[in-house]
């Protein structure tokens, strides 16, 4: 057997071997895993496979000790003895005392860097027109990077990611592609088929799914056909195409895998196959790169440089991160599915695939945008000259040079220049217009012949790859290390078999997260969801002072522009990495975004769950006067104050899950929020009655106004959900007051004012002006409503059934007995209250003189017989509860919408239950009936607190109407069941977030990867919005967690609740979080293991 066959064979069908000749073990999902059919048995024995240089095997490297192959696991179980917890736990704690910088590279790349706050230098603020994605391969980012399945170090000194070409495209896939704001019927959206599938927290293996498109990509098509749409259709999406038809496309799987012990050395994979009916060829060109750091200054910083060290190497020398080397390996020719070459006639072989190592300049191509000079002869668009005939500008018949024809749209002109372009007849143009023409250049090559620069790639060629399953593979290695130091970079059975102890030790590290027997689509589910969160990481980088004057080597932005946006936070001082919402669609921290991805991603890396915390209340985030930043779009936007709870929520997972209490970190966040507490109550609480207003507080198009606007009928809105989240926040604030009083006696006093703040706050949900008594419930709908107050008792409440309403069922607090004993000044203030202001412990919220299960006191806004009434409103099918959730407007509203007319305009809320059709905040979101995940998980919390102080006591129907009556927890777990629901396969094996489309639900290469949108549609449960907000719906990883073991199937008859206790068992003694012996609420897996989500006792909770 030759070389390249058994180079095949090692490649494409694991047949790596151990060092005692056996087979090397693979445990990987298998829907997770690319599988491909074995042929015949091959020989035992396999000869080294080919190296990138030929050496002799006397050399001296060859006499070093031998390695021992036995997996990593099995090395370190044997070293750490009972201390081990799986490879990744270790990984994790040696990056957290700086042992090894595990996370220094990781996917900290944005999806999309262009046409963002940051990169937006224009006089009006339109960001999607100042740098669209036109622009993007040309033009040199000064505050980010982005690509396809990117990575970079965690200051973006140095990046890496994948570019692809069909042979059709007229320019390269480099990066994600999408429609603006403008041009989307609901807003923007990204146009592209991906997945993110697996990560581990440290990043030691990642993987990822780009589908590619084998005909031209429909960009024009896609452009046109959205912005033809108007609101009252869905958008319009690369799969309503004929991209995909006949699957003719390709699956590019990346995989990255760090050194078992070295977290700067990273093995990158590429495996394409060729899903399509005929051969195909296969342009991969990843790329490796240096930011543009020196373009913005009048004095150059020191340069970083690449070059070329032989055929197959780049070595990348930057002055702070140091040298590194990306080695390109050969690759073996393409194999068809059985993994067999094409034939090509007795004892011929193929070449192996060498990379053309290619290099310029990551500088912006002024020459093809603008007309300008360019800095230097080699650009950022240079590989598309290079490698796309059609890119290039044509010689002319007269020998010239030729010139290139581009256009450049209206309001996409050069930094800092005239925005208004006029027409001829003087009007402002709409048009596209001929750009300026550029020369031919006069080196003889698009790329720097001297193989060095700033930015590279590897461009490997793939001719007619075997259709239906025909693959072809790319390696590469980025390591400090040379050769002679690291054996993988010769051998690439030592990097396949890396690759696949990594997948193993992370499949170890997830398996140890589930408890309970939980089906293989739901173990899925939570994998891709918690592995699309640490994916969608990013390095974010934002000086105020820098990017508001503009940059010293650039001519000075527009005098405009400095009252557009952001003006007031001066102090501003971001670089950092960050979790995002979306990559692509919202590539920007967002505050109260931020909190709900800081649940799941507790469960498997606390310590980074609790910096993005602690970093948003550091001083160069929040504002002096207390401010949290909300997003770039507006940093002074109002988002609910959520801070405290995820702070304290996060507090207890680690310390449930890992043992650990990190009181340091939750004093250090408490310090700071004391600060935003008090903003809240200065700035948004005006007139001093703890009634507060707070804007639109996330909740977008949900009013009848707009409601970070001045209303247009006059008056003060008096925010039911406002005043609620405040009682939030202050319960949150107690909580957290007396964990820290555990250890300082000093924070008990700090307690009883949060506790007196409550009250008062929920007195004002009825609150006073005068001797008028002015409400925010409605006795007799049964429901909590916004109010205009236009005077002394002059008001008007705006019967709108929504989330507003339901937000006051937050606020609650159980106070177990062992707390208030532990605490004398705090109870005997608690019993003061009790004892002397009847008239607000007894009016207007739960009696908190009244003991519930267990001796306990409840603190919440709503009493018993009003979360009666609001639930059975909830639990009504017709009006709250779909089958995937509970919707943000109640379903009455699609025959009874309400409205008013004002001044001759109307106003109106309608039940929209999938996409916006207001333009209202972009209308890129819906909160007029859709499914959203982050409400619905502290709606989930509270009904599990109000059980701990009732118990079996209140039973309500679920569904209304039904026969059905549950406790509180049950209920819970319903919800919990029926959102877990939109992404469980049904007994027909389709998915309600795929909308019905059948190649999602049932084609075998996409039936299995899962979309975590941005919300979800309240009557059928499709994705809706950003289709890959893995942030806040990857709580749904944590629902899976909690109670996916004894969730049915999607669309199947419930089964009887045989466990409905199971939550709660008062057979059990065990020990309270205070060390008294208590019949405490239990866990929801076992008695013996309380160390799991399922706990949902007081101490978990």
């Amino acid at each position: 057997m030759s070389h390249t066959k058994k180079l095949q064979g090692k490649i494409f069908r694991g047949e790596n071997t151990n060092g005692d000749g056996s087979p090397s073990r693979s445990t990987s999902d298998p829907s997770l895993t690319i599988s491909i059919p074995k042929p015949a048995e091959q020989p035992p024995t396999h000869p080294a496979p080919p190296k990138l240089v030929k050496t002799d095997s006397s050399s001296p490297k060859f006499e070093a000790t031998p390695r021992d192959n036995r997996p990593f696991r099995e090395r370190l179980t044997e070293q750490l003895g009972v201390e081990y917890h799986g490879v990744e736990r270790h990984r994790l704690e040696q990056d957290a005392v700086k042992e090894r910088h595990w996370k220094r590279w990781g996917p900290y790349l944005s999806d999309r860097q262009w046409a963002t706050v940051r990169e937006d230098y224009s006089a009006n603020g339109d960001a999607w027109s100042h740098f669209p994605h036109e622009h993007a391969r040309s033009r040199a980012y000064r505050w980010g990077e982005d690509g396809i399945a990117g990575i970079s170090d965690n200051h973006q000194r140095l990046c890496f990611s994948l570019s692809l070409w069909n042979g059709r495209d007229h320019i390269l896939k480099e990066r994600l592609f999408g429609v603006t704001g403008h041009q989307g019927n609901h807003g923007e959206d990204v146009k592209e088929v991906y997945y993110y599938l697996d990560s581990t927290p440290t990043h030691s293996y990642m993987k990822f799914l780009y589908k590619y498109p084998q005909k031209a990509y429909p960009y024009e098509e896609l452009v046109r056909e959205n912005i033809n749409r108007d609101r009252d259709v869905s958008e319009f999406e690369i799969l309503d195409t004929d991209a995909f038809d006949d699957d003719r496309y390709w699956d590019v799987f990346m995989e990255y895998a760090k050194d078992e012990e070295d977290p700067d050395s990273v093995y990158i994979r590429i495996t394409s196959y060729n899903r399509g009916p005929e051969p195909a060829t296969l342009h991969v060109i990843p790329q490796f790169w240096f930011p543009n750091t020196w373009s913005w200054n009048v004095e150059r910083p020191s340069m970083p440089v690449m070059s070329a060290s032989g055929n197959s190497v780049i070595t990348a020398v930057h002055p702070t991160l140091g040298k590194y080397h990306l080695y390109c390996l050969p690759s073996p020719p393409p194999v068809s599915v059985d993994g067999s070459s094409p034939p090509l006639g007795e004892g011929v072989e193929l070449d192996a695939v060498e990379p053309d190592l290619l290099f310029t300049e990551n500088n912006t191509n002024f020459h093809r945008l603008y007309g300008g000079q360019n800095e230097t002869p080699y650009v950022k668009d240079a590989f598309h000259d290079h490698i796309i005939p059609a890119h290039r500008p044509p010689p002319t018949d007269s020998g010239h040079p030729g010139f290139f024809a581009t256009k450049i749209h209206s309001g996409t002109s050069p930094r800092h220049s005239n925005p208004e372009r006029k027409g001829p007849d003087g009007t402002p143009s709409s048009e596209e217009e001929e750009g300026p023409r550029t020369p031919f250049p006069q080196t003889p090559s698009f790329v720097n012949p001297a193989k060095s620069g700033t930015k590279s790639a590897a461009h490997y060629v793939f001719e007619d790859v075997p259709p239906r399953g025909g693959c072809a593979v790319v390696r590469l290695k980025l390591t400090p290390r040379t050769p002679k130091q690291d054996p993988s970079v010769e051998d690439e059975g030592v990097f396949d078999d890396t690759v696949e102890e990594r997948r193993e030790e992370a499949n170890e590290f997830y398996s140890q997260l589930v408890m309970g027997p939980i089906s293989d689509d739901l173990r899925q589910i939570m994998r891709q969801a918690l592995g699309g969160m640490l994916w969608t990481k990013q390095y974010y980088q934002f000086i105020q002072q820098d990017w508001m004057k503009g940059d010293p080597a650039q001519p000075p932005p527009p005098p405009e522009r400095k009252h557009i946006r952001n003006q007031d936070w001066k102090h501003m001082y971001i670089a950092d990495i960050l979790s995002m919402p979306d990559k692509w669609e919202y590539p920007f921290f967002a505050a109260w975004d931020t909190a709900f991805h800081c649940i799941p991603l507790a469960v498997v890396d606390p310590a980074f769950a609790k910096k993005q915390l602690d970093l948003l209340t550091r001083e160069w985030y929040m504002k002096p006067d207390g401010q949290i930043p909300a997003y770039e779009w507006n940093f002074s936007d109002v988002n609910p104050p959520v801070h405290a709870w995820a702070t304290f929520r996060v507090f207890k997972i680690e310390r449930k899950l890992y043992g650990r209490e990190d009181l340091k970190f939750l004093e250090r966040v408490f310090q700071k929020l004391l600060l935003n507490f008090t903003w809240w109550v200065n700035r948004k609480d005006q007139g001093g009655n703890n009634v507060f207003e707070g804007g639109f507080l996330g909740l977008d198009n949900i009013g009848v106004f707009n409601r970070s606007e001045p209303l247009p009928t006059g008056g003060v809105l008096r925010q039911a959900d406002g005043t609620a989240w405040m009682a939030f926040y202050c319960l949150n604030m107690l909580n957290i007051a007396l964990e820290l009083a555990k250890h300082n006696p000093v924070y008990e006093d700090i307690a009883s004012k949060f506790f007196e703040h409550f009250i008062f706050i929920a007195d004002a949900m009825t609150f006073r002006e005068g001797n008028n008594e002015l409400s925010l419930w409605n006795e007799q709908d049964g429901m909590y409503y916004d109010a205009i107050q236009f005077g002394p008792g002059n008001s008007m409440q705006l019967p709108v059934s929504s989330l507003v309403g339901l937000i006051p069922l937050y606020a609650t607090l159980v106070l177990e007995p062992a707390t208030i004993n532990r605490f004398p000044g705090f109870k005997k203030r608690l019993e003061w209250f009790i004892d002397n202001r009847p008239e607000l412990s007894e009016r207007n919220m739960a009696n908190i003189k009244v003991k519930g299960r267990g001796e306990r006191r409840l603190l919440a806004l709503a009493s018993k017989e009003r979360l009666i009434r609001i639930l059975e409103k909830m639990l009504d099918e017709d009006e709250f509860l779909s089958e995937h959730g509970i919707r943000s407007l109640s379903k009455k509203h699609k025959d009874q919408p309400w409205g008013m007319d004002v001044h001759g305009e109307r106003y109106e809320v309608n039940y929209w239950p999938g996409d916006s059709k207001s333009g209202m905040f972009g209308g890129n979101s819906n909160w007029r009936g859709p499914i959203w995940l982050a409400v619905n998980f502290i709606l989930i919390e509270s009904l599990q607190r109000f059980h701990q102080y009732y118990g079996d006591e209140v039973q309500v129907e679920c569904p209304t109407g039904s026969g059905d009556y549950m406790n509180l927890v049950n209920v819970a777990e319903e919800i919990q069941h029926r959102i877990i629901h939109i992404f469980g396969r049904d007994m027909e094996g389709r998915r309600a977030a795929n909308g019905g489309n059948p190649k999602l639900n049932h084609d075998p290469h996409f039936r299995d990867y899962v979309w975590f949108y941005e919300y979800f549609h309240a009557d059928d449960g499709r994705g809706l919005g950003a289709s890959h907000q893995t942030g806040w719906s990857g709580l749904v990883a944590y629902h899976i967690l909690q109670s996916g073991a004894n969730c049915r199937l999607p669309k199947t008859p419930k089964t009887p609740r045989s466990l409905a206790h199971h939550y709660f068992d008062e057979t059990i003694d065990s020990q309270s979080e205070y060390g008294d012996e208590t019949h405490s609420l239990f866990s929801a897996y076992s008695a013996a293991d309380l160390n799991t989500l399922g706990d949902i006792s007081p101490d978990a909770l």
